[in-house]
């Protein structure tokens, strides 16, 4: 079939699906390579190849799961990608024809389990002086290439959170139903706090802001990037990519029906892909075709400033799901540059390898607009003490100073009250118990205008949320929330550190007595070694001592890189 072409194509398998058509379509518009569709269904690979100049693209029928090295040789083949998907769970058997066949690849798989085993193919892709990359999609290579351009020049990365929110007219398949189903409220690995920790998929619920789109719901999302954003950034304390359905009664829909999964009730929601899709389908009419995406950074720039900077892309009138194919579409085109500087041959993710510009060119002839807007956020107790933030020592403005989060480690000692009430008081609040040198961690997770403070005291675990409290601005006035409990604190800062009151506290929004307030006597000092030390005591009126707690902390970044 390739005879007809007066040079080598190139392959797509899954030529005639949502993404792997669009991708043809730009090859057959933006350069002059002939383009082979391949797929199992030759009649619907044909009705594909009859949109297009027949000089200019062919059709065959291929099955990639059985493909032998032989027969894409035979083919006279410059590249070949694969389309297909689900990668779900799939062995990368076209890759490894591929290579067999001496001929470059890559695909546009956004599977985690997938990308990640990937890798294993790069001795022979090495041997056979090849290259073969995966993930040539919006994840990884898109969000990556992102977010290596809006962190150029930065000191520290702290926290990355990707998003996807597709308009609710956006093709979707089967395959890419059972592709959601198949995570959606199962355990996802995630990077969270500085440590790897399981969430349901589907869960840590929240509302996005997209600049020309409005707030949309999204939701935690399996993608390679979970993997890959914690190993390019590990001084990151946090990476999160989330995915968005445009109408809410879908997204909350969907979040309701993972419950059972996240109960083990069910375990998995796959079985119901038809009706989830039929459902889809009729609701297809309502929302838009507007789509976009969202890479954000938070961190310290160049000039050690707290920064976060944010890259944003919307699709126009249907061109949404082109996105997926621009990463895969720059990369054709470098591999077939002869002027372009050669890929190094290996087996491995696509990231590090073309820049956003570069992708970003890709845009051009679609209805596409990306923008990167940054700022200097204020940290929370910057905003509580004003200029007097800056009096204390350096380890507590580090401790205090971050806007994407940190964690710390050490070592700490637990006491406890005496009498039969402490033990009920200290278990409401989640409180240790006594303890003596056990390890500690303390993890900060700022949020809008919060931190969610969360410590672990041995194997246990207890967390506040810290905000200004009301007229606290520059006074030095926080509020801490535990559970339906909050307390006013009031915070000195000194050149020796920071010393902390309670002011008054209240249950909601009822304030309650003071003459039943607690008292606290808490400071933050650094020691002789340069470490971080707390010194936090809890009294109760008519109890006596609550709980005491003390101990000394490190950056765990600064613990694993000097």
């Amino acid at each position: 079939m390739s005879e007809r072409f007066s040079e080598p194509a190139v392959l797509i398998v899954g030529g005639s699906g949502a993404f792997g058509s669009r991708l043809v379509a730009g090859l057959v518009e933006t350069t002059t390579l002939p383009v082979i569709i391949a797929g199992r269904n030759l009649a619907r690979a044909e009705a594909t190849a009859r949109l297009h100049p027949p000089s200019r693209v062919q059709a065959i029928r291929l099955d990639a799961a059985t493909v032998a090295a032989c027969e894409l040789t035979a083919l006279g083949l410059r590249l070949v990608v694969d389309a297909a998907g689900p990668f779900q769970g799939a062995e990368p058997r076209l890759a490894r024809a591929a290579i067999a066949a001496g001929l470059p690849y890559l695909d546009l798989a956004d599977a985690r389990d997938f990308v990640s085993r990937f890798g294993r193919l790069d001795a022979e892709a090495r041997a056979a002086v090849v290259v073969a990359l995966t993930g040539a999609s919006s994840t990884p290579a898109l969000s990556n290439a992102a977010l290596d351009a809006i962190t150029a020049g930065w000191r520290r990365v702290e926290a990355i959170s990707v998003a996807i929110v597709p308009g609710n007219r956006a093709p979707r398949g089967l395959s890419v139903m059972k592709a959601i189903l198949s995570y959606a409220g199962r355990p996802v690995r995630v990077f969270r706090d500085g440590a790897w920790e399981r969430e349901a998929g589907w869960s840590l619920l929240s509302r996005l802001s997209v600049h020309g789109l409005g707030r949309r719901w999204a939701s935690l999302c399996e993608t390679p990037d979970l993997d890959i954003l914690p190993a390019r950034f590990p001084e990151a304390r946090s990476a999160i990519f989330r995915a968005g359905l445009e109408l809410s009664v879908l997204h909350l829909g969907l979040w309701l029906a993972s419950l059972p999964v996240r109960l083990r009730l069910l375990p998995s929601l796959v079985p119901f892909a038809k009706p989830f899709l039929a459902v889809t389908g009729w609701l297809e009419r309502f929302g838009s075709d507007r789509g976009g995406m969202v890479v954000e950074a938070l961190g310290r720039d160049a000039d050690d400033r707290p920064t976060r900077a944010r890259w944003s892309l919307v699709a126009e009138a249907g061109d949404g799901p082109y996105v997926p194919t621009l990463p895969a579409l720059a990369m054709i085109r470098r591999m077939t540059d002869p002027a372009a500087e050669p890929v190094p041959p290996g087996a491995r993710a696509y990231v590090d390898l073309l820049s956003l510009t570069a992708i970003e060119a890709e845009m051009r002839r679609l209805r596409i607009e990306t923008r990167i807007v940054s700022d200097h956020p204020t940290p929370l107790l910057v905003r509580a003490l004003g200029a007097g933030f800056a009096t204390m020592p350096a380890p507590i403005q580090t401790l205090h100073g971050a806007t994407g989060g940190l964690s710390f480690s050490g070592e700490a000692e637990v006491q406890r009250g005496m009498g039969m009430t402490v033990a009920p008081l200290a278990a409401l609040f989640r409180l240790p118990h006594a303890m003596t040198a056990c390890p500690v961690r303390v993890a900060i997770r700022p949020g809008k205008g919060t931190e969610r403070w969360t410590r672990r005291f041995g194997g246990e675990r207890f967390s506040s949320v810290m905000s200004l409290a009301p007229g606290g601005e520059g006074r030095g006035m926080l509020r801490e929330r535990f559970g339906p409990f909050s307390m006013d604190l009031a915070v000195i800062a000194h050149a020796e550190g920071l010393d902390m009151a309670i002011t008054g506290w209240r249950i909601g929004l009822l304030r309650l007595p003071r003459a039943l307030s607690p008292a606290t006597r808490a400071s933050e000092r650094v020691d002789e070694r340069g470490r971080f030390r707390f010194d936090v005591a809890l009294f109760l009126p008519l109890v006596g001592l609550l709980v005491h707690y003390r101990g000394w902390l490190l950056p765990e970044w600064e613990e694993k890189h000097g």
